[in-house]
């Protein structure tokens, strides 16, 4: 090799040309001398006749000689040549394609292979996708490798908590996805709606997990434009389940995904209150829409500093009614929602009370008639001692019948309790005398 490298230095003195650099970048590479390799690309380009087809030529070398890094090199400096309108011999595309299957060959390359798919997506809309991708069934193909690669890294990416990365692949996905080809038999609306509620999904993830990375007004108006591309797409399509991986239809999850971001994102903006009513309402009231997505989105909205207890309240107590009408109700479920009305009640202005007083009447009526245990024993005591202890305040403020009523229910309650002995007859106890002392007489 060295002999061969003299030789070439001699015949490069007599006459400078492509060939004798591209010879000296073989030799370089036969060395296993990368860096050395890559520089010898950069004198190739320089030479008075070089022409594009040399860095492909040297890409293939690097590529059968397992020096990735080379070939990456090759492959970049072969890519910067198209945007400057040279004929060239190779399809970009192609390029593209070798670039970030060869990138994707080794871990953390994913900001690079951005970077690169970006690229992709720009030319195609700078030349139009038929230009860039090609005609016909060519085209789909192309078409649907960019997607699918978008696809494919922007969740791994996501798994792997990079969210920023997800957001920015998946939304990548979206427009590749989105791309129609001169007849197109394929629909893909589907993907391009779900890899725009997932971009949205890490973006918000992304705030959460790093303070640094604060939705801005005009990020949260952007992810919105987003989720109502999707929208659209969902108001479209049909749901169905999903068969394997069938690309045609959305699972229920992507409409409750859908609803939990739209619903966070319009909580950013101001007077959107109603407007996150009307969402969940006809979230609750599609064939999508399940209790314990309710419930997921009661929590949420009770509880934060854009909490919204009109919604949670909603929420809430549409997730109840669902339960409690099932052939087989999950009590401790039920339970849970309970709780949090109860606990929503108490924010409440004016009648406050009086709901309050109709959840615990409520629970009652449910605990009535169930068989020992079915009720979560915890929660079924938990209910008996708060409705008690609310005749406290009643007390201390003279109003004895509201005192009475709230004793009543406690003691109702004691009742389905497993160890309802311990506490009935201590309530009972307490009442008869507390009604002793004040004659049963009304409040004053």
């Amino acid at each position: 090799l060295d002999q061969a490298q003299e030789y070439i230095n001699q015949a490069e003195q007599l006459h400078p040309s492509t060939v004798c650099a591209f010879l000296k970048f073989k030799i370089y590479l036969q060395k296993k001398d990368e860096e050395t390799s890559v520089t010898q690309l950069q004198a190739m380009t320089s030479c008075h006749d070089f022409t594009s087809d040399f860095l492909t030529l040297s890409a293939h070398e690097a590529i059968a000689s397992n020096a990735l890094t080379v070939a990456i090199a090759a492959l970049s400096n072969l890519l910067s040549l198209y945007s400057c309108g040279q004929v060239m011999s190779t399809p970009e595309v192609e390029v593209i394609r070798t670039l970030i299957t060869i990138l994707s060959q080794k871990s953390g390359n994913e900001p690079e292979i951005l970077k690169v798919t970006k690229q992709a997506r720009t030319r195609m809309f700078e030349v139009s996708p038929e230009k860039f991708l090609g005609k016909g069934e060519v085209g789909r193909r192309e078409r649907n490798w960019f997607a699918a690669t978008s696809w494919n890294i922007g969740t791994r990416m996501g798994t792997e908590k990079k969210y920023r990365l997800c957001a920015e692949f998946l939304q990548l996905a979206s427009d590749f996805y989105g791309v129609t080809m001169g007849g197109d038999l394929e629909d893909n609306n589907a993907m391009v709606c779900k890899s725009l509620i997932l971009s949205v999904s890490a973006m918000i993830t992304l705030e959460k997990q790093d303070i640094a990375s604060a939705l801005l007004d005009s990020d949260v108006k952007q992810a919105l434009k987003l989720l109502d591309r999707a929208g659209k797409v969902l108001q479209s399509i049909s749901s169905g389940p999903q068969f394997g991986d069938d690309p045609t239809t959305i699972e229920p999850s992507f409409y409750f995904i859908y609803t939990l971001n739209a619903y966070d994102l319009q909580g950013r903006l101001s007077d959107t209150g109603h407007q996150q009513l009307i969402l969940i309402k006809n979230f609750a009231s599609s064939k999508m829409c399940t209790s314990q997505y309710l419930l997921q989105i009661g929590l949420n909205a009770s509880q934060g500093p854009r909490a919204n207890p009109d919604v949670a309240e909603y929420a809430l107590n549409t997730c109840l009614s669902n339960l409690l009408s099932s052939v087989s109700p999950d009590y401790k479920t039920v339970a849970l929602v309970m709780r949090k009305l109860i606990g929503l009640a108490g924010f409440k202005k004016g009648d406050a009370d009086d709901e309050a007083y109709g959840m615990y009447k409520q629970a009652y009526q449910i605990m009535v008639g169930l068989k020992e245990g079915e009720f979560p024993s915890e929660e079924a005591k938990w209910l008996a001692t708060t409705a008690w202890n609310r005749a406290a305040l009643p007390v201390r403020l003279g109003q004895i019948d509201v005192a009475k009523k709230w004793m009543g229910i406690g003691r109702e309650l004691s009742h389905n309790l497993d160890e309802k002995g311990k506490y009935t007859g201590l309530m009972e106890e307490f009442l008869t005398s507390f009604k002793q002392k004040f004659n049963d007489n009304d409040d004053g």
